[in-house]
């Protein structure tokens, strides 16, 4: 019977970075000392939000590591190691799981947009490879590639694969992908505005962009909807919304750190092509951080 890594909330964490273009480690520290302190279930590092697509192989695995020893086992730290080339998933799996992560977070291989015949042999070789619990990570909105339950069904027969992050936007999927895999498949939601929901249908928690500057509210919805208590749950998710929403005015991670840079917690930095919000975008934000007395 596999564990889940985690129940509740994870906070997929931005990297925070300094005018010379490198990692900044002391403000990693402060934002990993917020989580812990507001009680965050779990971190993912070097995912889409921390904007590990535009960090070198050697920084990610170096922010990895200092994760990992900064949590030092209070809760479990889940390493983004995907790619669209198999070899370097890998690589970096292996890597991460040498620097300590707990589990590792494999994004379907963009661009590539392979079959699911493709996706299902690509997670087999990186769980084959990787002696670390896999979760599957599921985004088409930015990869171009779509899983199905069948997929996977196939996918959760292996005994690394532990579930999926599911950011597909599609609730039907996360009900045939319950009726047709295992319990012991988790599956985690991808998208804030749809935790509630998706929990109800059975999901573990949520793998969270807004946790990253409402971590007690995110770890308080979840914990609502693990003890079953759902009237509350949808309560706590429509005071949430219109924060949810501001989130992803434009791409992520822009507007979630443009926020943590308004709350005194890290610079308004990004690595291209990323870049600073719109004007009108970024005074929108600060009216609703302002409204959730956030700044």
């Amino acid at each position: 019977m596999k564990q889940p890594i985690f129940t509740g909330s994870c906070t997929a964490l931005v990297t925070p970075f300094t005018e010379e273009y490198a990692v900044d480690y002391p403000a990693l520290r402060r934002l990993l000392d917020f989580q812990l302190e507001n009680g965050t279930d779990a971190v993912v590092a070097c995912g889409t939000t921390g904007e590990a697509a535009a960090m070198s192989y050697e920084e990610r695995m170096r922010v990895i590591e200092t994760v990992v020893r900064h949590v030092d086992g209070r809760i479990p730290v889940i390493a983004g190691t995907g790619s669209n080339n198999t070899g370097n998933a890998i690589a970096m799996s292996r890597d991460a799981v040498l620097a300590g992560a707990d589990a590792l977070l494999v994004v379907t291989p963009f661009y590539n947009k392979a079959t699911q015949t493709g996706l299902v042999r690509h997670y087999t070789a990186v769980a084959d490879a990787a002696d670390r619990p896999v979760i599957l990570y599921h985004v088409p909105s930015r990869t171009g590639v779509k899983c199905t339950a069948g997929t996977y069904a196939e996918l959760a027969k292996h005994p690394n694969i532990v579930g999926v992050k599911e950011a597909g936007g599609d609730l039907a999927l996360v009900q045939k992908t319950r009726e047709l895999c295992p319990e012991d498949f988790s599956i985690w939601s991808g998208n804030d505005d749809e935790t509630a929901p998706m929990m109800l249908f059975g999901g573990r928690g949520v793998i969270s962009v807004a946790a990253n500057i409402v971590p007690g509210a995110m770890h308080r919805l979840t914990e609502a909807c693990l003890r079953g208590d759902f009237t509350a749950a949808g309560k706590m998710q429509l005071k949430l919304r219109k924060l949810c929403e501001a989130l992803f005015w434009e791409v992520n991670p822009i507007p979630v750190k443009t926020a943590l840079a308004m709350m005194g917690r890290c610079q308004e930095i990004f690595r291209l092509p990323m870049c600073e919000m719109e004007p009108e975008n970024r005074e929108r934000l600060k009216a609703v951080l302002a409204e959730y007395e956030l700044i």
